[in-house]
């Protein structure tokens, strides 16, 4: 580990991820096995005027041993005291980091029932907080660093430390740390490269893309009147700048519920649960998905698409430039927060409110008659290809705009 990188890393996280504010409170949710990193982090946020860092440990080979041997009734639970926990912090204004590094296989042979039911407690016990951070009333943000087993999964030729410091290497490059550069001003012009595309396609105001390459994907999705692309860095409640996720190279909106009709055709794995979801495709009519398939994980996606009513509908849409530079690395993370950044990609499950014109100040019936979906998992899968062209009808005038030609903007 890199300490000099690492450091600026942290700072990065700290003055662009959550744009803490002096006074404010830290949550810091990280894997044991990232504990030095996340000191790091604590340590700059307590340099940047913090009230308080709270650090949230958790141990994925206990969480393993625990979805083995605990009995399905376990896994409906959700104690009150970790429901209080988020819930409080979020209500007195807290910024939250989550560092998100798991092992991508570490649920694989565990009944994915046990792990629908959990995601499901989850999911209902930290209602209030999900959506505070999804309306953007807290500033949030997700990072990552290499763990032993990660960074094997992605290096299987290399000796562990070999994969370890490779990984690293892929992470610094991902979030323009290093090089000479710095980082702050590095992100600050993405920003801005990024928020520029968002208002071209905003101004466009289109009514629907069509999505189509040769693998089979051919989908029309519609977009809701004042729907709202953003990319980036986003605003909270209180007009903070921050970034959500680190890295980031996508611009985003959500879809009308009912309106994506067509055929998906993933070009990654999806890492769900623990488990990996390899070569799938996903069939939709009036938006919901009506027919599946996978080579891999088949019975995770089965369980996933039947969490909840809005768990088989579309939540986002985001496009990427597969000329990106975590496609360009060559690397594939098996993480979503990188993956999803190599190419336009989708979510199955809840989506942005702010993504909506008021939408941040909804009730959940007002934004599902705006069309917007709700679901207790936001589940991002990568359809981007070299191929890709993506043809955006306009609302104004029926005109057809090409967005993206060959899988990159044609703007």
């Amino acid at each position: 580990m890199n300490e000099t990188l690492c450091k600026e890393y942290a700072r990065l996280v700290v003055r662009v991820g959550v744009h803490l504010e002096r006074g404010q409170i830290l949550v810091l949710t990280a894997p044991i096995e990232c504990a030095s990193f996340a000191r790091l982090i604590a340590e700059e946020a307590f340099t940047a005027g913090a009230h308080d860092v709270v650090m949230d440990w958790g141990d994925e080979l206990s969480a393993r041993l625990r979805f083995m041997r605990g009995k399905k009734s376990l896994f409906t639970e959700f104690p009150d005291w970790r429901r209080a926990f988020y819930t409080d912090y979020a209500e007195q204004g807290a910024a939250f980091v989550t560092i998100a590094a798991r092992d991508p296989e570490l649920f694989a042979g565990i009944d994915p029932e046990k792990l629908t039911l959990a995601n499901q407690a989850a999911g209902a016990a930290l209602l209030a907080y999900r959506e505070r951070l999804m309306s953007n009333k807290n500033t949030w943000c997700i990072v990552s660093i290499p763990t032993k087993s990660w960074a094997r999964k992605v290096f299987p030729d290399c000796t562990e430390e070999e994969a370890v410091a490779r990984l690293w290497r892929e992470i610094f490059a991902a979030v323009r740390v290093g090089e000479g550069r710095d980082a702050v001003r590095a992100w600050q012009e993405h920003i801005a490269f990024l928020q520029k595309a968002a208002r071209f396609l905003n101004e466009s105001d289109f009514e629907r893309l069509h999505y189509t390459n040769a693998l089979g994907t051919d989908l029309t999705i519609e977009l809701p009147k004042g729907h709202i692309w953003a990319g980036g860095a986003e605003r909270s409640a209180r007009g903070t700048l921050f970034a959500a996720n680190m890295p980031t190279e996508e611009v985003y909106t959500l879809p009308k519920r009912d309106g994506v009709n067509g055929k998906a055709v993933a070009t990654k794995p999806l890492h769900s649960n623990g488990n990996l979801i390899e070569n799938f495709s996903l069939t939709f009519a009036e938006g919901k998905v009506v027919s599946f398939h996978a080579e891999k994980g088949e019975a995770v996606l089965k369980e996933l698409l039947a969490m909840d009513e809005g768990a088989s509908y579309l939540g986002e849409v985001a496009l990427v430039p597969f000329d990106s530079p975590i496609r360009n690395s060559g690397v594939l993370f098996y993480n979503t927060l990188f993956d999803e950044n190599a190419a336009c990609h989708l979510a199955l499950g809840k989506a942005y409110p702010t993504c909506i014109e008021g939408g941040a100040d909804m009730d959940s019936v007002t934004l599902a008659r705006h069309g917007v979906n709700d679901s207790l998992i936001h589940a991002d899968f990568m359809v981007g290809s070299s191929d890709l062209s993506i043809v955006g009808v306009r609302r104004s005038d029926g005109k057809k705009v090409q967005v993206f030609r060959n899988g990159n903007f044609a703007f």
